[in-house]
């Protein structure tokens, strides 16, 4: 399997910002890529006042390439990017090693 990271920094992003990257997260994105085709999971990640980023892990490398040369080629003007205001910091493709699910259970959710 292939991964990809997409990290932004929130160093300087407006006051309030990650309320805001929860709610676009909840009312769109999620949406965007539950069900997309070469897509095994996303997941969004934030650390206040540091960074946000998306976790990707996609079926084939085939997938992971094409997301990725269409992410980077618009990067800057991706939702993301407005909201923070600044483009992505990075932009890495990498291998997954494996996944596992817990006794628990894995639960796809707009909101954590």
């Amino acid at each position: 399997m292939r991964g990809l990271t997409v990290r932004w920094s929130l160093t300087d992003a407006p006051q309030g910002i990650e309320a805001e990257l929860a709610a676009y997260v909840a009312d769109t994105s999620h949406a965007r890529f539950t069900g997309m085709a070469g897509l095994n999971y996303k997941t969004w990640r934030l650390v206040p006042g540091a960074w946000f980023e998306g976790c990707y892990v996609f079926a084939s490398d085939e997938a992971r390439a094409q997301f990725q040369e269409n992410f980077t080629h618009g990067a800057a003007d991706a939702p993301g990017s407005q909201l923070i205001g600044s483009a992505p910091i990075l932009i890495e493709a990498c291998d997954i090693v494996a996944v596992a699910e817990g006794w628990d259970g894995f639960s796809a959710t707009p909101r954590a």
